[in-house]
């Protein structure tokens, strides 16, 4: 997940985007923004500066769906066009349900902008204190630098999983189940995004408050998780 993302001229912004120009979005980019439309209007009822973009030109290889962050807003950014990741991520899922797979990648994002836009991005809750580190020099840097990540993709994850146990409590089950393979599976198994023990945190009955907000309920399970990631 990028840090910062600088913009091109040859992205496109949905915020000001002309209708024909919106007329030429994919089948594909319409219905990731159709799924995503109730997080993101969640998200900017919440005041969450975001800037919805879509890359016109193939990108292969890309991740379909990011998040970046400049000037004080997030930058939330598709590359669907020529990508065979962008099919190959849902190729599991039935095709009655990618859409909700879709929505929860979008909350996912949007868990991410909201570290960003709080200032809290690889910072930790008030009363944790990072335990030293028994490696030296650049081995430590990775290894932190590895756990900053696996915190910011776990409560991403949480924040996904709290909207879709309060939108969509009858495909939770599926939902976790299948960002579990994710995790589980390729690059994802790698330290930096391997988030199974705030998945299995998540699995539990009355793992979320639904009276709360989809980032308070994530809170508390990923405070609930940072106290035995090492």
């Amino acid at each position: 997940m990028p840090n910062r993302l600088l913009l091109m001229s040859f992205l496109i912004a949905l915020s000001s985007l002309p209708a024909a120009a919106a007329a030429r979005l994919t089948d594909l980019e319409s219905r990731w923004l159709q799924a995503g439309q109730p997080v993101i209007a969640f998200a900017r009822a919440q005041g969450l500066p975001i800037d919805i973009i879509v890359q016109p030109q193939d990108a292969p290889g890309a991740v379909p769906l990011a998040l970046g962050y400049e000037a004080g807003r997030c930058k939330l950014v598709l590359s669907l066009r020529g990508n065979a990741q962008a099919e190959g991520v849902l190729q599991e899922v039935l095709p009655a349900h990618q859409g909700v797979m879709m929505e929860a990648m979008m909350a996912h994002e949007i868990g991410h902008c909201q570290r960003y836009a709080q200032g809290d991005w690889h910072a930790l809750p008030r009363g944790f204190v990072e335990p030293p580190s028994m490696q030296r020099g650049k081995q430590a840097q990775l290894a932190q630098e590895l756990r900053e990540t696996r915190r910011e993709e776990a409560y991403a994850d949480l924040v996904a999983l709290a909207w879709m146990h309060g939108r969509h409590p009858g495909q939770y089950q599926e939902v976790l189940a299948w960002m579990r393979g994710v995790r589980a599976s390729g690059d994802s198994a790698g330290a930096s995004h391997a988030t199974q023990a705030w998945l299995a945190l998540a699995d539990g009955d009355g793992a979320f408050d639904g009276s709360a907000s989809p980032f308070e309920q994530a809170q508390v399970l990923w405070r609930k998780g940072l106290s035995g990631d090492k």
